[in-house]
């Protein structure tokens, strides 16, 4: 609960700093905030180019996207020329019987020597 108490006084001391800031000096007041915007999308860029340069800009990343773009075109060019058919009777699979036929096993023990042929 005093943990609490603490965040609370500090965020008010801050916005009565702010509000008083802004009655007393404006023009300042302004100056200052755009300096932080400002200050915030050079660091945020400036992280982004540095961290995420490699993935985004690589050229097999790119070769790959232009593939999976003529892949989607040509079977988006495919699948609306195909006409639907309904399912008949034909269409449906044939349950096979069993073969008729047996396998044999022969004389599996004795060794086939090619020298005696």
């Amino acid at each position: 609960m005093r943990r609490k108490g603490w965040i609370y006084l500090i965020i008010g001391l801050a916005c009565f700093g702010l509000i008083s800031q802004l009655f007393t000096n404006t023009a300042q007041f302004f100056k200052t905030i755009l300096y932080v915007i400002g200050f915030s999308v050079v660091v945020f860029f400036l992280i982004r180019m540095i961290f995420f340069r490699n993935s985004a800009r690589s050229s097999d990343m790119r070769k790959y996207k232009q593939a999976v773009k003529q892949s989607q075109l040509k079977y988006k060019h495919r699948s609306q020329s195909k006409p639907t058919f309904k399912r008949t009777q034909r269409d449906r699979p044939i349950k096979r019987r069993a073969s008729h036929l047996r396998v044999i096993d022969g004389h599996k023990s004795k060794n086939k020597n090619r020298a005696t042929f």
